[in-house]
């Protein structure tokens, strides 16, 4: 970062820069305002991403801070850049298709940031670089890392309390020790403390150092520190609840005590940064050869215009693809006679059914063969959008304030799918009070996308998939398939579950077919 002495007189050509890339902006937030208005909601809505307020006003004072500077330069478009805009308008366009938010809102101030070169031209981009990528820090995303987060403060807070001598008993999330039970849910993850540091703390950064080195190792220490304090502070807390007899850390103080701790951590974290604060530079003299001609002010709107076209363009891409949407009414019939050998049981033999929301249509159903039972669960979704979706943070196995079960493990398994082999997800689930007293008291569950045919276990290629099937006109016709069973029936769960998939994998795969191909153009 560099300061001038005294600003020099504004070139002309910014005369006619300015106002088209203002114009340009305010065309782009036009076109897309649902994502730029999706984004403002979640600001307000979550505390983990309110600082998105903020962000725009400290990138337009980090500009302002450079105006001697930018002054000193001749904006000069570069239609280069219609070529990452086209790019980003795709990435949108993608996005949008499947109903993923943080891509679209990506692509948003992507595009919002690259009008900026397109329209000055690079070296006018490149002077103010940070204050363009700061930008960045208004997408409310980060929450995804948040299932790691809270098994890393799961690991060091049972690791920390039995070094300090408490015997723990661990299923999962869950631990028991002898004062109380405890489970590290959302708000246990950090992911607030990591991001709202890695915000201030990289201002910071770029505030009081000039050196690149200075700058990375700072921005290293911001995204450490809240980790490891959050890790501290879950130790505490529970340590307090233990010594005290559950009588102080359990409540409201439980959060209090949590942000008191985290900001000390982070003022004393800032207080050792300025130990090795570096002065800013003085530079001298004008950035721009002497001798070239300024553009013409032609140029600068037919480059904005240009923009504003191609930014434009998957609206109507858009428009096109909905049109071909089909009807939105599916209905899934599974017959009876197609699951023989498996005859049809009492549901409420096993009480327990996955949350997915806004289907199109589902099913819940319990079979039986030789003493065995095993559940199915199909969710269908068509004609998706960000209020029903079939890949989504809300739709889960088991909620974290579910009162019926509870997971104690998960991860992924090779099992046999039908004739074909491939992976699925599995849950090893507990249960809880409020489960049926004929509930099994463990429950093995296993779970598949279906997009199109298509099967995965992956959340983001179950999205790319949906995506190229909308691309190529079959629709986003997709489904989850689960199955459970009994932990503690004679034969074995993973036997049953082997079994039940392997032969009967055919019919649910026809039954989802029949609804996709009821699809009307």
């Amino acid at each position: 970062m560099a300061a001038y002495q005294k600003p020099r007189t504004l070139p002309v050509a910014w005369h006619a820069a300015l106002p088209a890339l203002v114009l340009l902006i305010a065309v782009v937030l036009l076109a897309y305002r649902e994502t730029a208005l999706a984004m403002v909601t979640i600001w307000y809505r979550s505390e983990t991403f309110t600082h998105g307020f903020v962000v725009l006003p400290i990138t337009l004072w980090l500009i302002w801070r450079q105006r001697a500077l930018l002054a000193a330069m001749a904006p000069r478009p570069n239609f280069l850049l219609l070529i990452v805009v086209a790019g980003l308008a795709l990435m949108w366009m993608m996005g949008d298709m499947v109903a993923v938010n943080s891509v679209t809102q990506l692509a948003l101030v992507a595009m919002l940031v690259a009008t900026v070169p397109a329209v000055l031209g690079v070296s006018v981009a490149a002077a103010i670089a940070f204050p363009l990528a700061f930008m960045f820090f208004a997408v409310p995303i980060g929450e995804f890392i948040m299932p790691q987060l809270m098994s890393w403060t799961a690991d060091f807070t049972i690791l920390a309390l039995r070094m300090s001598g408490v015997p723990v008993f661990r299923e999962g999330l869950n631990f028991v020790i002898p004062t109380g039970s405890w489970s590290v849910v959302e708000a246990c993850s950090g992911v607030r403390y990591l991001i709202a540091s890695l915000t201030v703390g990289t201002l910071y950064a770029y505030l009081n150092y000039q050196s690149t080195r200075r700058r990375l190792l700072f921005v290293l220490v911001s995204i450490l520190v809240p980790i490891i304090a959050n890790w501290m502070r879950a130790y505490m807390i529970v340590m307090l609840g233990h010594v005290s007899g559950n009588t102080i850390a359990v409540g409201v103080d439980h959060l209090i005590y949590g942000w008191v701790f985290f900001g000390v951590v982070i003022l004393g974290m800032f207080m050792i940064g300025a130990r090795w604060s570096e002065p800013e530079l003085t530079l001298k003299g004008p950035l721009h050869p002497s001798g070239v001609a300024a553009p013409r002010a032609s140029r600068f709107w037919f480059a904005a215009l240009a923009v504003a076209v191609i930014a434009s363009l998957p609206m109507f891409a858009r428009m096109a693809l909905e049109s071909n949407g089909g009807t939105s009414t599916a209905r899934l019939l599974v017959a009876d006679a197609v699951m023989l050998p498996w005859g049809l049981a009492d549901a409420s033999s096993i009480g327990f059914k996955p949350h997915y929301e806004n289907t199109s249509d589902e099913l819940n159903a319990v079979y039986v063969q030789s003493q065995r039972h095993v559940g199915l669960y199909l969710g269908y979704y068509r004609n998706q959008d960000y209020d029903r979706k079939l890949v989504s943070s809300n739709n889960v196995l088991v909620r974290s304030d579910d009162t019926s079960w509870r997971p104690v493990h998960q991860g992924t398994v090779s099992t046999a799918i039908g004739s074909e082999p491939g992976k699925m997800r599995w849950a090893e689930l507990r249960r809880m009070s409020a489960a049926p007293v004929s509930a099994p008291e463990r429950l093995l569950v296993r779970q598949i996308y279906w997009i199109n045919g298509r099967l995965t276990s992956n959340d983001y290629l179950a999205k790319v998939y949906s995506a190229v099937y909308q691309l190529l006109g079959r629709g986003d016709d997709s489904a989850v398939i689960v199955v459970y069973t009994s932990m503690n029936q004679a034969n074995d769960a993973e036997a049953a579950l082997t079994s039940f998939l392997s032969s009967r994998y055919g019919a649910i795969d026809a039954a989802l077919r029949a609804v996709s191909d009821s699809r009307q153009p």
